[in-house]
C-alpha cells in the first residue's frame, strides 16, 4: 500500500514543479526571443545582399556603358588620326586596346586627344613655296579653256544656221572662263596639303589664268 506522503514533502514538490515550469518557461521564451533575433538578423543579411547585388548590378552597367563610349570614341578618333595621316587602315592598324594596370577616368584623356586632333588638324593656308604650282593650274586652266574654245569655234564653222552663229559665242565664253577652270586643281593641291584655298592663292590662279587668257586672245586676233 501506498505510505501517506506528508504534507511538507507534497509543497516541497509544488514549488519543485513551480520553479522547474518558470525555468521552463524562461527557457522557451528565451528561445523565442533567439530565434525571432536570428530571422530579423537574417532578414538583414538577405536585404543587404539584394541590395549589394542592386549596386554590383548598376555598377556592372555603367562600366559597360563606359567602356562601350570608350570605344566608341577611340573608333572615332583613330578614324580621325588616320584622316589627318593620311594613312590606310592596313598601314595604320587596328586602334589601340585597353592598356593594364591602369586607373582613372578616361573621358579627360580622351577629350585632351580630341582637342589635339583638332589643334593639329585644322587646315592653314598654302605656303609661298607653292605659288609656282598654282601659277601653273591658273597657265594650265586658261589652256584648256582656249583649247576648248577652239574646238568649239571649228565646230560652229563647219556647221550651218543658228549652230554657225551660237557656238563661236560659246567658244568665247568657255575661253573667258578660263581664268576659273585652274581654282579645280588649286583646290585639289590645297586638299591634298590639308590646307585652305584662301583668297591669296585664288587670286594668284586667277591672275595667271587671265594673262595667259588675254595672252592668248591677243596671239589669235593679231594674226
Amino acid at each position: 500500500m501506498n505510505e501517506p506522503v506528508s504534507s511538507e514533502t507534497y509543497s516541497a514538490q509544488i514549488r519543485r514543479l513551480a520553479e522547474l515550469t518558470a525555468r521552463v518557461s524562461a527557457q522557451r521564451s528565451e528561445a523565442h526571443t533567439w530565434y525571432a533575433q536570428q530571422v530579423s538578423a537574417a532578414d538583414r543579411a538577405v536585404a543587404e545582399a539584394a541590395e549589394a547585388v542592386r549596386r554590383a548590378e548598376a555598377e556592372v552597367t555603367a562600366a559597360q556603358r563606359m567602356v562601350d563610349r570608350v570605344d566608341g570614341e577611340v573608333t572615332y578618333l583613330w578614324a580621325q588620326l588616320r584622316d589627318r595621316l593620311g594613312m590606310s587602315v592596313r598601314r595604320l592598324g587596328d586602334p589601340p586596346g585597353p592598356a593594364r594596370d591602369v586607373a582613372g577616368d578616361p573621358v579627360p584623356l580622351l577629350r585632351g586627344v580630341r582637342e589635339l586632333l583638332e589643334r593639329t588638324g585644322t587646315p592653314g593656308e598654302l605656303p609661298g613655296s607653292v605659288n609656282p604650282l598654282l601659277i601653273a593650274c591658273g597657265v594650265g586652266g586658261a589652256l584648256v579653256a582656249y583649247l576648248l574654245g577652239i574646238g568649239t569655234r571649228a565646230l560652229g564653222a563647219g556647221s550651218g544656221g543658228d549652230l554657225a552663229v551660237g557656238l563661236p559665242v560659246l567658244a568665247l565664253v568657255i575661253t573667258l572662263l578660263g581664268p576659273l577652270v585652274g581654282l579645280a586643281p588649286a583646290r585639289l593641291l590645297a586638299d591634298r596639303r590639308h590646307a585652305v584655298l584662301t583668297p591669296r592663292p585664288m587670286i594668284l590662279v586667277a591672275a595667271s589664268g587671265l594673262a595667259t587668257t588675254l595672252l592668248l586672245l591677243a596671239v589669235t586676233y593679231t594674226r
